[in-house]
């Protein structure tokens, strides 16, 4: 008699704080200006839904939502350059929303760059759409880059 074993999927799990040594490395090595070791301090001290996305032992990506009344603000999604362009932002995306939306949230914000063409696709193909623009949001190479606020209902 064989048996057939299924691969897990990728799944999300709770980020601690000694996960951030792995965190922040990514967090480094795919943007020009990364979140600071102390932002994922305080947001993990804030009580933020604060993911890892882990592929077994392997540390795919993350996320940061901070969950308000009815309503959830992603304020961090990222995945690993190496484990980019293969799905994984979407499945991340999905699985974070699924979350908050378990914990009552109705509906998800978020800000992105105008200049992030990857990271806008990936947010309008899972239905976001644009609710405002936030001046000089980012720092850029060159001065301030706006933010694009987007939303969907969940």
């Amino acid at each position: 008699m064989s048996a057939v074993f299924k691969a897990a999927l990728p799944c999300l799990v709770p980020m601690r704080s000694g996960d951030l040594d792995c965190v922040v490395a990514i967090e480094r090595d795919i943007y020009d200006f990364p979140w600071t070791r102390g932002n994922f301090e305080d947001s993990l001290a804030a009580g933020y839904s604060c993911w890892l996305y882990m592929d077994g032992n392997e540390l795919i990506g993350y996320c940061v939502v901070m969950l308000a009344v009815d309503e959830a603000h992603l304020l961090n999604l990222s995945v690993a350059r190496g484990a980019q362009g293969q799905g994984h932002g979407r499945a991340l995306l999905e699985a974070s929303m699924a979350a908050i939306h378990a914990y009552g949230a109705a509906a998800m914000l978020l800000e992105v760059r105008p200049s992030n063409l990857v990271g806008r696709k990936l947010y309008a193909g899972a239905g976001f759409s644009q609710v405002g623009l936030r001046k000089d949001y980012y720092p850029a190479l060159r001065g301030r880059e706006d933010a694009l606020v987007l939303r969907r209902e969940l």
